[in-house]
């Protein structure tokens, strides 16, 4: 493994020079290390201690204790959390359905931007993914709950053509939740299909036709293989993305749907117990990673098919 990464280290100095080789590994350790790594120990550090007044902290009051994943698991009375519990299942079930949805809207889309748009049409496609997020993402929030609200453009237009006979509550449905999350990170699933996707050679895919294959066996037997790593690449990132959203539930979220992200920034912010949310923080981000890392050995992928 060092030696790989020696040997790549050399070989990028040759190709492009020292002082690039340098610069792009200083802000490969910048960014792993002090923006990722070590605030992530932080935090871990964090969830182990109690929630003790400022003026303890470093004192003999502040020490280790299991007491803030205990609470996850057995909740106050000691008798189960189930609220929690259900609550974090409830996010991952809402990731995947968001991951699924974007999938499947961007597979077709990567593919036409790789195989047949050509010209004009590849770039205003491309300019019209790209147009729409130069608008923050807590406007484009409120503008969905604008669109799906009840007195919103979907309910307008829907009873205005006789197509409704009353408003339909898609905020609390979480249509309008799912909607917009499905929305913002649809980029990042529709570029790593496409890169996957552009590699594919195009002679393939005819010889496979001249063979009397069809379109769904085409896409299954050539196309699929090709874009599994490009497709578990976008997934990793939606799936993670939209399990940490904040904004979103927010503003979208129905009475009776809490994300568990939620619960996060109330032990931060309301009860000020830093130590409980960094716990719970710590718990969903290992339960994302292991649910990733288990769904890429269900479906094949090494990880190191993501990089490529």
């Amino acid at each position: 493994m060092i030696e790989a990464v020696r040997n790549g280290f050399r070989a990028f100095v040759g190709r492009y020079g020292l002082a690039v080789a340098v610069y792009i590994a200083a802000a490969m350790f910048v960014w792993v290390v002090l923006l990722i790594v070590l605030p992530q120990i932080a935090m871990i550090d964090t969830s182990f201690r109690g929630n003790v007044p400022a003026s303890a902290v470093g004192g003999p009051d502040d020490g280790y204790t299991l007491s803030n994943y205990a609470a996850f698991v057995l909740g106050p009375m000691g008798n189960g959390n189930l609220f929690d519990v259900t609550i974090l299942i409830r996010t991952l079930v809402a990731a995947v359905a968001v991951t699924l949805i974007d999938i499947a809207l961007c597979y077709p889309v990567a593919y036409m931007l790789a195989h047949s748009a050509t010209g004009v049409t590849a770039r205003l496609m491309v300019l019209g993914l790209i147009a729409p997020f130069w608008i923050n993402e807590i406007l484009r929030a409120f503008a969905f709950r604008i669109i799906f609200g009840s007195t919103g453009l979907i309910n307008e237009v829907g009873q205005a053509t006789g197509l409704m006979d009353r408003p339909f509550d898609f905020i609390s449905a979480d249509v309008a939740l799912y909607s917009s999350l499905a929305y913002s990170y649809i980029l990042l699933m529709i570029f790593p299909i496409y890169n996957a996707v552009e590699a594919l050679d195009k002679n393939q895919i005819e010889a496979a036709r001249d063979m009397g294959a069809g379109t769904l066996r085409v896409h299954w037997r050539i196309v699929l293989p090709v874009a599994k790593p490009g497709i578990a690449s976008g997934a990793t990132i939606v799936f993670m993305l939209t399990a940490g959203a904040l904004a979103a539930p927010q503003i979208l979220g129905g009475p009776s749907s809490l994300w568990f992200t939620q619960l996060v920034y109330q032990w931060f912010n309301d009860a000020g117990n830093w130590p409980r949310g960094a716990a719970y923080a710590t718990i969903l981000l290992v339960t994302c990673i292991t649910f990733v890392l288990l769904m890429m050995k269900v479906f094949r992928v090494p990880i190191g098919a993501i990089g490529r």
